[in-house]
Protein backbone atom coordinates (compact mmCIF):
# COMPACT_ATOMS: atom_id res chain seq x y z
CA UNK A 1 0.00 0.00 0.00
CA UNK A 2 1.04 3.39 -1.04
CA UNK A 3 0.31 6.89 -0.03
CA UNK A 4 0.94 9.69 -2.51
CA UNK A 5 -0.17 13.64 -1.49
CA UNK A 6 -0.50 15.80 -4.45
CA UNK A 7 -2.19 19.22 -4.08
CA UNK A 8 -4.20 21.45 -6.47
CA UNK A 9 -4.96 25.05 -7.00
CA UNK A 10 -8.66 26.39 -8.03
CA UNK A 11 -9.36 30.11 -8.45
CA UNK A 12 -13.42 30.79 -7.70
CA UNK A 13 -15.44 33.98 -9.01
CA UNK A 14 -16.93 34.01 -5.20
CA UNK A 15 -20.26 32.83 -3.23
CA UNK A 16 -22.13 29.95 -5.48
CA UNK A 17 -18.88 29.53 -7.50
CA UNK A 18 -19.39 25.57 -8.21
CA UNK A 19 -16.00 23.99 -9.91
CA UNK A 20 -16.24 20.77 -11.66
CA UNK A 21 -12.70 19.23 -10.60
CA UNK A 22 -13.14 15.48 -11.19
CA UNK A 23 -10.85 15.87 -14.42
CA UNK A 24 -8.41 17.17 -11.32
CA UNK A 25 -8.66 14.49 -9.31
CA UNK A 26 -8.56 11.94 -11.93
CA UNK A 27 -4.71 13.24 -13.47
CA UNK A 28 -4.02 13.34 -9.87
CA UNK A 29 -4.81 9.10 -9.68
CA UNK A 30 -3.51 8.95 -13.10
CA UNK A 31 -0.33 10.46 -12.14
CA UNK A 32 0.32 8.35 -9.16
CA UNK A 33 0.52 5.05 -10.99
CA UNK A 34 -1.60 3.53 -8.71
CA UNK A 35 -4.70 0.64 -10.56
CA UNK A 36 -7.10 0.41 -7.08
CA UNK A 37 -7.20 2.43 -4.15
CA UNK A 38 -9.17 5.74 -2.95
CA UNK A 39 -8.53 9.18 -3.17
CA UNK A 40 -9.27 11.62 -0.75
CA UNK A 41 -9.84 15.17 -1.86
CA UNK A 42 -9.57 17.92 1.38
CA UNK A 43 -10.54 21.60 0.89
CA UNK A 44 -8.28 23.82 3.41
CA UNK A 45 -10.31 26.33 4.40
CA UNK A 46 -13.46 27.14 6.79
CA UNK A 47 -15.77 28.49 3.88
CA UNK A 48 -15.66 25.94 0.93
CA UNK A 49 -16.88 22.87 0.83
CA UNK A 50 -16.42 19.40 -1.54
CA UNK A 51 -19.60 16.77 -2.81
CA UNK A 52 -20.81 15.56 -5.67
CA UNK A 53 -23.55 16.43 -8.54
CA UNK A 54 -24.76 15.92 -11.41
CA UNK A 55 -23.13 19.21 -13.26
CA UNK A 56 -25.49 20.36 -14.85
CA UNK A 57 -27.54 24.03 -14.86
CA UNK A 58 -30.83 23.17 -13.24
CA UNK A 59 -28.80 21.62 -10.36
CA UNK A 60 -25.93 24.53 -10.28
CA UNK A 61 -28.87 26.61 -9.95
CA UNK A 62 -30.56 24.41 -7.43
CA UNK A 63 -27.66 24.07 -5.21
CA UNK A 64 -27.30 27.01 -3.94
CA UNK A 65 -31.04 28.42 -3.53
CA UNK A 66 -31.53 25.02 -1.55
CA UNK A 67 -28.22 26.42 0.57
CA UNK A 68 -30.27 29.63 1.49
CA UNK A 69 -33.05 27.86 2.43
CA UNK A 70 -31.08 26.14 5.04
CA UNK A 71 -28.72 28.99 6.03
CA UNK A 72 -30.01 31.62 4.88
CA UNK A 73 -27.73 34.95 4.10
CA UNK A 74 -30.08 37.31 6.27
CA UNK A 75 -30.35 35.98 9.92
CA UNK A 76 -28.14 36.88 12.91
CA UNK A 77 -25.01 34.88 13.18
CA UNK A 78 -22.70 35.27 16.02
CA UNK A 79 -19.69 35.05 13.72
CA UNK A 80 -20.49 38.37 12.51
CA UNK A 81 -20.30 39.97 15.93
CA UNK A 82 -16.91 39.12 16.22
CA UNK A 83 -15.71 39.04 12.72
CA UNK A 84 -17.97 41.75 11.16
CA UNK A 85 -17.10 40.01 7.78
CA UNK A 86 -20.59 39.22 6.32
CA UNK A 87 -19.80 35.67 5.95
CA UNK A 88 -21.21 33.44 9.03
CA UNK A 89 -23.56 31.99 6.77
CA UNK A 90 -20.06 30.72 4.50
CA UNK A 91 -18.90 28.83 7.52
CA UNK A 92 -22.18 27.42 8.62
CA UNK A 93 -22.94 26.18 4.90
CA UNK A 94 -19.44 24.81 5.08
CA UNK A 95 -19.48 22.82 7.63
CA UNK A 96 -22.86 21.36 6.87
CA UNK A 97 -21.33 20.18 3.52
CA UNK A 98 -17.87 19.30 4.34
CA UNK A 99 -14.32 19.80 3.60
CA UNK A 100 -13.40 16.40 2.08
CA UNK A 101 -15.02 13.20 0.07
CA UNK A 102 -13.20 10.23 -0.24
CA UNK A 103 -14.00 8.26 -4.08
CA UNK A 104 -12.76 5.03 -4.75
CA UNK A 105 -10.77 3.76 -7.95
CA UNK A 106 -10.32 0.47 -9.34
CA UNK A 107 -8.11 0.02 -12.67
CA UNK A 108 -7.39 3.62 -12.71
CA UNK A 109 -10.83 4.64 -12.51
CA UNK A 110 -12.68 6.31 -10.01
CA UNK A 111 -15.97 4.76 -9.69
CA UNK A 112 -18.35 7.45 -10.02
CA UNK A 113 -21.68 7.38 -11.20
CA UNK A 114 -22.48 7.91 -15.04
CA UNK A 115 -23.75 11.51 -14.11
CA UNK A 116 -21.32 12.29 -11.04
CA UNK A 117 -19.05 14.75 -10.42
CA UNK A 118 -16.69 16.02 -8.04
CA UNK A 119 -17.47 19.77 -7.19
CA UNK A 120 -15.64 22.62 -5.12
CA UNK A 121 -18.53 25.09 -3.92
CA UNK A 122 -16.89 28.22 -2.74
CA UNK A 123 -19.30 29.35 -0.23
CA UNK A 124 -17.54 32.62 1.09
CA UNK A 125 -18.38 36.29 -0.49
CA UNK A 126 -15.05 36.97 -2.29
CA UNK A 127 -13.01 35.14 -4.52
CA UNK A 128 -10.60 33.08 -3.17
CA UNK A 129 -7.75 30.71 -4.60
CA UNK A 130 -8.28 27.43 -2.96
CA UNK A 131 -5.76 25.06 -1.99
CA UNK A 132 -7.23 20.74 -2.96
CA UNK A 133 -5.32 18.26 -1.05
CA UNK A 134 -5.17 14.41 -2.75
CA UNK A 135 -4.28 11.90 -0.72
CA UNK A 136 -4.11 8.79 -2.92
CA UNK A 137 -3.58 5.67 -1.35
CA UNK A 138 -3.04 2.22 -3.55
CA UNK A 139 -1.25 0.18 -4.84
Amino acid sequence: MSVITKTIQVKTKGEDDIIDITDQTSKGIEGSKMKNGVVTIFVSGSTAALTTIEYEPGLLSDFPKMLERVAPKNIDYGHEKLWHDGNGHSHVRASLVGPSLTVPFCNGQMMLGTWQQIVLLELDTRSRERNLVLQILGE
